[in-house]
């Protein structure tokens, strides 16, 4: 953002990161229609170049690697400069690593966990100081299906929205008091980049696991283009929850997110009954 003289901008003020495509760009799409301004955040905004011309002074590309917490705090910076306010943060950067626990290097995990789960939280930090001051503020958190529940080969991914989700639930307590919001989207499968050829990284196969996990190495890549989700439909829906009364903690995207999760949620109630006498017999006698 070169030109920092304050603005007053109509509608609010989103922050999305990942926002040259997918989800991001979906709902920097969303909230333009809806007549607010995007800053969006991209590794090369350059790719942003020509929305940035169709709608002049309200989509501002910056480059950011959320990765980079010096680059963070200057966005921040430079954006609360400019606009007096962040309204909306999207923490929506991403990407998937297909792999068995035991294929991951100790810098693929830490790589993930970076990207998914201490850049966001980073995000999260510099914004919450302007959102507590003015009263009021959204944060959300794209995770996945994938944050509730796990399945070979994505084990890492997973990981990275279970911290993801557990850091934002415990926030969303401590910052109701102060009108800020946090909403946390679980989307399934969905026609985004992600599992575009090059878009996703992979584990170095061990051949123990190709019965386990070959099936998700094909079938993901696989899945480009046919999936059934519409990254539109869910940016309408996200907006939808974020403008009403009693946003949600947790948003569920897709037929397949919401059938996957509940026979999650029932298989762990089945489990907490079977064991439910064991796991209550292991307090002192009184």
């Amino acid at each position: 953002m070169s030109d920092k003289s304050t603005e007053t901008p109509g509608g609010r003020v989103w922050l999305i990161t990942g926002a040259n495509s997918g989800f991001g760009l979906a709902l920097a799409g969303a909230a333009l229609a809806a007549g607010d301004t995007v800053v969006a955040a991209a590794r090369r905004p350059e790719t942003l170049a020509e929305a940035a011309g169709a709608h002049p002074g309200r989509l501002v590309p910056v480059r950011l690697d959320v990765t980079d917490h010096e680059r963070i705090a200057a966005v921040v910076a430079e954006t609360v400069e400019r606009y007096g306010r962040i309204d909306v943060l999207v923490n929506n950067a991403g990407r998937g690593l297909i792999g068995a626990v035991e294929e991951y290097t100790d810098r693929e995990l830490r790589d993930l966990m970076d990207l998914h789960f201490f850049g966001p939280a980073a995000l999260t930090r510099a914004v919450l100081p302007h959102m507590r001051e003015r009263g009021s503020g959204a944060v959300v958190q794209m995770s996945s299906m994938g944050g509730r529940f796990t399945f070979p080969g994505v084990g890492a991914y997973s990981a990275t929205k279970f911290a993801l989700e557990g850091l934002s639930e415990a926030l969303a307590k401590e910052v109701s008091a102060f009108g800020v919001k946090v909403l946390i989207v679980e989307p399934g499968a969905f026609r985004t980049s992600f599992a575009e050829q090059g878009a996703l990284a992979f584990a170095t196969a061990l051949p123990a696991y190709d019965g386990i996990v070959g099936p998700v190495r094909e079938g993901l890549p696989d899945s480009d283009g046919k999936q059934l989700g519409d990254p539109e439909k869910a940016a309408a829906v996200i907006l939808a929850a974020l403008d009403a009364e009693h946003t949600p903690l947790r948003l569920l995207l897709g037929n397949d997110a919401v059938d996957a999760v509940r026979g999650n949620l029932d298989a762990a109630v089945e489990e907490l009954r079977t064991w439910e006498s064991a796991s209550r017999s292991t307090d002192f006698d009184v």
